[in-house]
């Protein structure tokens, strides 16, 4: 059996981010009577990868999803605290919600490319932007592509659907997609929980080449990815942050039992 959930003072212990890209200040969110995250505080450093950890149902997507308001597409859905991005809060009722998320990319789970060319589903975001120049959109297609380690596999057929790739092509393909707006911060939701492992591989081998240019957080159920490649990891247990801290110190060297016991296999 889990152990009795505890909230803990000081989730990050003496942890201080010197240059957060984004703050989560005392955020609690319920999905109508239901809270699903808890008086959430938590800084992601910039140009680091941060992972989220925890068992099924603990709110780890719930506060990925909040980083940009993709929960403001739920019904139902109301928010107490604050996130700061840029030092402004992102809840303003003067932030256009596509700005933000222009600046904060999202990747979900399951792959989900346009019915559209390889081409077309680099260029959607740009257009959307007001980019129409073809020379302007050729250059961006090419980079985002570059980016996400896949051109060199589609440069010869950019006009074919996006939809004959592969499970692997196709995630690396939403993450240009993603890039091609020029985000400031990425979000993935599980974006390997459905790939095999040559796939996972590149997958991972992409974020650490991505790290050095954006701010990278990360929602996994797989505790090993986490391990391989984030540099800090945030445990969440039933809407509740438990810890945050450097990855390797936290799958070392655990302040929390909840934390160890999660980690160790007691429970999850």
């Amino acid at each position: 059996m889990p152990p009795a959930q505890e909230r803990t003072a000081n989730p990050a212990g003496d942890l201080v981010i010197e240059k957060p890209a984004m703050q989560v200040q005392e955020l609690s969110l319920w999905y109508g009577n239901a809270l699903a995250l808890d008086r959430i505080s938590v800084d992601l450093p910039e140009r680091r990868i941060s992972a989220f950890i925890g068992p099924s149902g603990c709110g780890k997507s719930t506060l990925l999803r909040c980083l940009n308001r993709m929960n403001d597409l739920v019904d139902g859905v109301r928010h107490e605290g604050d996130v700061l991005f840029g030092g402004l809060s992102i809840f303003d009722p003067e932030v256009d919600v596509n700005a933000l998320r222009k600046r904060v990319g999202m990747v979900f789970q399951k792959s989900n490319p346009f019915p559209k060319s390889i081409y077309e589903n680099v260029a959607y975001g740009p257009r959307i932007h007001g980019v129409t120049a073809r020379s302007e959109l050729d250059e961006i297609v090419e980079g985002g592509l570059r980016r996400a380690a896949l051109f060199d596999e589609v440069k010869d057929r950019l006009h074919e659907s996006a939809l004959q790739l592969s499970g692997g092509q196709q995630q690396r393909l939403c993450i240009a997609r993603a890039l091609a707006v020029e985000p400031e911060v990425i979000l993935l939701d599980e974006p390997c929980s459905a790939l095999d492992p040559v796939a996972t591989a590149k997958i991972e081998e992409l974020l650490r080449e991505l790290r050095q240019s954006y701010t990278i957080a990360i929602v996994t159920h797989n505790m090993q990815q986490a391990a391989r490649v984030s540099d800090y990891t945030a445990f969440l247990y039933l809407g509740t942050l438990i810890e945050f801290g450097e990855t390797r110190g936290l799958f070392v060297n655990p302040r929390e039992k909840q934390t160890q016991d999660y980690i160790t296999g007691r429970f999850g």
